[in-house]
């Protein structure tokens, strides 16, 4: 049905949109969607070759504006590249935690600059985005960096949307491949025993057996002073964390200052010098390599709050970890008073022989040392947090408690951390049998049969 005209000698309304046919062969389109910042109308312009198609568009920013999604007018005319450094620089740093932080950092420095830097940032399409992740694909990524990239791409362009910048987010139409997660085996009692057991004799051994015992994270386990124990109450208070953060630039041109390690050449086939996966190339205008810039800053160890407010939290202590942890003491006061002038004494519960805070690096080099001394598959030191959650689920500790035990803020977690161990699992098929059919158990129930997991 063809457009009507309006009669001659009448004109649209103040704020109506227009379309005509211009001297140029093409179709346009005006829209008014607002105040400029100086007063002025705010109105649009959109060009397209049909008139099919130049209403098509009218009609969809007509749309935009009712629902007050239109991206602001003027300003900075931001790329995808100058939008996510504002919004890390300026938005996500001072308001996440480091480790996010650094999350978000690596997936824009590694793969959202070089892939879609140069898009105008309003006129991203899902398509650009779908492209990035199928290249990523085809270099041989895994699922979880591309995941990785996504979740930083959508967190930031939800800020932009948030602010006017744009007036819809095509990250949320894209579909990300789905993630493979690791299954995650928590120890056997047979296994955390012979961890104890290995642990007993070696220098901060104790520190694993909070980790398999209460489930404390590394950074909260490491962050432990000696005020935070209550040796009368048996009590152990969580207050902070210690994290090994990256260094950042002081200076005033990061690219120039680690220009002598950018990476622009690929490794060979077979490359014998990283064990792991080699790094991608650098991107132009790199700003990596803070640890060899002259002004460094804020990295190293560094105390930083616990990850939730829920982290926060005292334990109850059982009593051969307290015992555990009085021998403990003991020892380091002999460290302490062999190390003479050399000590610094900053109160850590495990230290270096110095006294300095424990390294988070060589706490992960004494945890794999450690399962090869006890004869246990090599496993991460965050599986020991995986058992002792599993461990309160066979004892039967209620979910509100078992969240203040492991520092959780949402009972969800419960279903990443707590697995269903075989003699949990064979115990309620004896309970069915019994209640169903009357069976009788092949052996006299003592009511301790749940609370073991089986080796």
């Amino acid at each position: 049905m063809p457009r009507k005209k309006r009669p001659e000698g009448t004109r649209n309304p103040n704020g109506a949109s227009s379309i005509y046919l211009g001297k140029d062969g093409k179709w346009h389109g005006r829209v008014t969607v607002g105040v400029r910042p100086d007063g002025r109308p705010d109105r649009r312009h959109i060009e397209r070759k049909t008139e099919k198609e130049v209403i098509a568009a009218v009609r969809e920013l007509e749309r935009h504006r009712s629902q007050r999604s239109v991206a602001k007018a003027g300003g900075q005319k931001w790329t995808v590249q100058t939008w996510l450094t504002h919004w890390l620089t300026n938005i996500a740093e001072p308001s996440v935690r480091w480790s996010t932080f650094s999350y978000y950092e690596s997936a824009v420095r590694l793969y959202l600059t070089p892939g879609l830097g140069a898009h105008r940032l309003a006129k991203l399409e899902a398509e650009h985005v779908e492209s990035l992740y199928s290249r990523l694909r085809n270099d041989g990524h895994k699922t979880g960096i591309i995941h990785q990239v996504h979740r930083t791409l959508r967190a930031a362009t939800n800020e932009a949307l948030r602010r006017g910048h744009l007036f819809r987010n095509p990250v949320m139409l894209v579909k990300v491949p789905p993630l493979v997660e690791v299954e995650i085996e928590p120890f056997t009692i047979e296994q955390a025993q012979k961890i104890l057991t290995a642990a007993h004799g070696r220098r901060n051994g104790v520190r694993f057996a909070i980790a398999l015992s209460l489930g404390l994270r590394r950074g909260e386990a490491l962050g432990l002073q000696w005020r935070d124990l209550n040796t009368e109450a048996g009590s152990l208070t969580v207050r902070r964390a210690l994290q090994r953060q990256k260094w950042r630039h002081g200076c005033s041109d990061p690219n120039v200052c680690g220009a002598r390690l950018h990476k622009v050449k690929p490794c060979p086939n077979h490359c014998k010098r990283h064990t792991r996966t080699c790094p991608p190339l650098c991107p132009p205008n790199c700003t990596g390599h803070a640890t060899a810039c002259p002004d460094r800053k804020g990295g190293g160890l560094v105390v930083t709050e616990v990850k939730t407010r829920a982290g926060r939290r005292v334990l109850n202590v059982p009593a051969s970890l307290l015992d555990w942890l009085r021998e403990h003491d003991d020892q380091q006061d002999d460290e302490r008073r062999a190390a003479g002038d050399v000590w610094e004494d900053g109160g850590w519960m495990f230290a270096q022989p110095n006294g300095r805070a424990l390294d988070p690096r060589a706490d992960h080099d004494e945890w794999k040392s450690l399962l090869r001394a006890a004869s246990v598959r090599d496993a991460r030191l965050h599986d020991a947090r995986h058992t002792a959650a599993t461990m309160l689920l066979v004892l039967g500790v209620p979910a509100r408690a078992v969240m203040d035990v492991m520092g959780w803020s949402s009972a969800s977690m419960a279903h990443r951390y707590q697995h269903v161990p075989d003699a949990l699992r064979q115990r309620i098929a004896q309970q069915l049998g019994g209640l169903l059919w009357g069976e009788e158990h092949g052996e006299e129930d003592d009511g301790t049969a749940g609370a073991l997991i089986p080796a």
